[in-house]
């Protein structure tokens, strides 16, 4: 999935700034915390760049973290804002000579480049015990490259969850599935009810890879979904026939989708969002699968999460529900003392508490305390996340050639947008995936 707004959530309510910044650089926090669960190194007087695509609130919130990092250590850290596709970007600055000591990079594929193009500087011990001590093994994994080190995920984002209109189901009578065999029969029961039970954003053929990914990982389970991610079985396989013919189950009744194939193929994903969520207890659709910065789009309406607006996990078509991601990782560029203390610190269930008390953040830390969540809604979502351990899985487009996992009107995108036209022709859509997923990986 390409999207610059990938795990931002605006979810209601919001905490403090995770407490009072130390001003005696002693690396104890005051206020009345809990003991530091990180020690930083004294940097007074260096000077520390980050580089991230954050704009906004997440920029506001993730400065929260940093102005902590400079309270415990002394160091004075510049904000860096970048554009995507960040690899573009920091090739400017590098060729210019002023990388940033850090970026936030956002897919697991760019993390490879850096690391090709020798900009990636590998993470220090410091950084490492920390990410040993509070992350799945998967997250580790993400951040690596032939088995070293390189980045630090700071920012996750759960992209397994379906948003529903609370006052369409209860008209209806429906409860929140767990199963797709549940799935179909709720969304049955809501169209039953006069109200078209599924928005899908067609529009943006990124929304029918996540559909799809979430499916496959269910049903075909992790180590297939990792063979397929890396184009190490082809697209032709029998286990992404099935995925498709269960996806179809769906794709395959247009009165299941608002506007049917047609009107999906003319939603963009914003619109999807909002039309689910307004027009009282008559929206264009009951329900919307996406991420959870699908709570940015509810936040335009008048809907209120938690209320208005609850949320489901993606159901299981296999044994268990899918757990789909996305993420920042922090990388160094540059050599330095101060570059690997924020790599530790950004590791550290300090800088995770930050943000995520201030909202807007789901963090891949597992020892991070889901109290620190300002919600109910928000501190469900993180627990899937962390509860799904190493069968989470990064979203799929994101690791493979931008040709064909990234650009509009292109490969997996244009596929499974002529898929939802013509649900009936999997052989054909499986032929033209691994047609263009050959020429992508080769090229």
């Amino acid at each position: 999935m390409v999207f610059t707004a990938i795990g931002a959530l605006a979810l209601t309510g919001c905490g403090d700034d995770g407490g009072s910044k130390d001003k005696t650089g002693d690396g104890a926090a005051t206020g009345g915390s809990s003991k530091p669960s990180v020690t930083l190194p004294k940097l007074d007087g260096e000077k520390i760049s980050v580089a991230a695509v954050w704009t906004g609130p997440e920029q506001a919130n993730f400065t929260k973290v940093l102005d902590e990092f400079e309270a415990r250590t002394g160091a004075t850290v510049t904000f860096v804002p970048a554009q995507d596709p960040i690899v573009n970007f920091l090739g400017t600055k590098i060729a210019g000579g002023q990388p940033p000591d850090v970026a936030m990079i956002p897919q697991v594929g760019a993390i490879q480049q850096a690391v090709a193009k020798k900009w990636a500087k590998p993470v220090g011990a410091e950084a490492k015990a920390q990410l040993s001590k509070n992350y799945a093994k998967v997250w580790q994994d993400l951040g690596a490259v032939d088995g070293t080190q390189y980045g630090v995920y700071f920012k996750a984002a759960n992209k397994s969850l379906v948003w529903y209109n609370a006052k369409a189901f209860e008209n209806a009578g429906a409860s929140e599935p767990k199963t797709w065999k549940d799935f179909i029969a709720t969304a049955e029961t809501v169209s039953a009810s006069g109200v078209t039970p599924v928005s899908v954003g067609g529009a943006d053929g990124w929304t029918l890879t996540d559909w799809f990914e979430n499916i496959y990982l269910s049903q075909a389970g992790p180590e297939k979904y990792d063979q397929l991610a890396a184009h190490e079985i082809k697209w032709t396989d029998p286990s992404v026939k099935d995925a498709l013919t269960t996806l179809a189950e769906l794709f395959g009744k247009p009165a299941l989708i608002s506007g049917g194939a047609d009107g999906a193929l003319q939603t963009e994903f914003p619109v999807s969002v909002t039309q689910t969520f307004t027009g009282g207890d008559q929206p264009k659709g009951a329900m919307v699968f996406e991420g959870d910065f699908v709570s940015v789009n509810i936040a335009q309406t008048e809907a209120k999460i938690g209320t208005d607006a609850k949320v489901f996990p993606f159901p299981a078509v296999g044994a268990d529900s899918p757990v789909v991601t996305g993420g920042d990782a922090a990388v160094a560029l540059k050599d330095g003392k101060g570059a690997q203390a924020l790599l530790t610190w950004l590791a550290s269930t300090d800088a995770a508490k930050i943000w995520a008390e201030a909202g807007g953040f789901i963090s891949p830390n597992k020892a991070l305390d889901a109290a620190a969540y300002p919600n109910d809604v928000q501190r469900k979502i993180a627990e899937a996340l962390i509860a799904a351990g190493d069968d989470v899985r990064f979203d799929m487009s994101d690791q493979a050639p931008q040709s064909f996992g990234g650009t509009p009107g292109k490969g997996e995108w244009k596929t499974l947008q002529d898929f939802l036209k013509n649900p009936k022709d999997i052989a054909g859509a499986q032929a033209k995936l691994e047609s263009d997923a050959a020429k992508a990986w080769t090229s």
